[in-house]
């Protein structure tokens, strides 16, 4: 009777872990309200969108040793809790990588908590194969 029990419980464990997993992006979006996507998904949808905003987070050296074409630099570091003169409009999408993915999920908080509402976080440089430029921007 023990074993049955267990067996039940376990497989209605499963059942409700199954369900509970949605699409990873949405539940991102709503634990954090910024999307999170992967370097190949980010740049895809960038092919397919228009007016958005490149946000490179790393330190200004980093950048200027190389970023993603048509990115502007606002370091992780810079983001606090004052108005960003580079992103006047809150409406507009604004893709962010850094290095890794790392300060990129944390400015995209800021940016969040700041009243940003369509913030897309794509990872990290490390993940992107494409054109370099290097020098400011």
């Amino acid at each position: 009777m023990m074993k049955k029990i267990l067996i039940l419980c376990t497989t209605f464990i499963c059942i409700l872990s199954g369900c509970r997993k949605t699409d990873s992006v949405q539940n991102t979006e709503q634990k954090t309200g910024y999307k999170q996507v992967s370097m190949e998904e980010g740049l895809e949808l960038m092919k397919k969108d228009s007016g958005y905003i490149l946000l490179d987070v790393r330190r200004t050296d980093e950048f200027e040793e190389g970023h993603i074409p048509k990115a502007i630099n606002i370091p992780n570091e810079s983001i606090r809790t004052e108005e960003i003169a580079q992103l006047p409009d809150k409406n507009q999408t604004i893709y962010v990588y850094c290095r890794s993915g790392n300060r990129s999920k944390q400015a995209s908080q800021k940016l969040v908590d700041l009243g940003y509402t369509n913030v897309i976080e794509f990872g990290g440089i490390i993940d992107y194969s494409g054109e370099i430029e290097k020098g400011r921007q």
